[in-house]
């Protein structure tokens, strides 16, 4: 099982600028709203986008799905790491825990397919 981050230690990462957040939802799921500043990278991509989206293996990476029932952002997290990342830690609640807590999300589609 890949290590998990809380939500109040994922927090702080966003707001120092030390982690990269992924959201393996992704679609429709991650222009409705995701965490602020991650990119959409769901499993069946990360072969494929991996080096492209996140070119420094050795970056603190963090994956979440909508709840702690959802396995995306675990296969993810495996993905990434038989990969050769190696820091990809898993947001132990989702962002369902994140809206709940009342912290801003983002919307809309991500800056490399919207063409900015």
């Amino acid at each position: 099982m890949t290590a998990l981050i809380s939500r109040d230690e994922l927090k702080a990462a966003i707001e120092a600028g030390t982690v990269t957040v992924v959201d393996a939802l992704g679609g429709a799921y991650y222009e409705q709203q995701h965490l602020p500043g991650a990119i959409a990278l769901v499993e069946g991509e990360v072969t494929a986008r991996a080096a492209e989206l996140l070119p420094d293996r050795d970056a603190a990476i963090v994956t979440y799905c909508s709840n702690p029932a959802c396995g995306n952002s675990e296969a993810v997290a495996r993905r990434l790491s038989a990969l050769g990342y190696t820091d990809v830690r898993k947001y132990r609640e989702g962002i369902q825990d994140w809206v709940e807590a009342g912290l801003p999300v983002e919307t809309g589609l991500p800056a490399e397919r919207a063409g900015a």
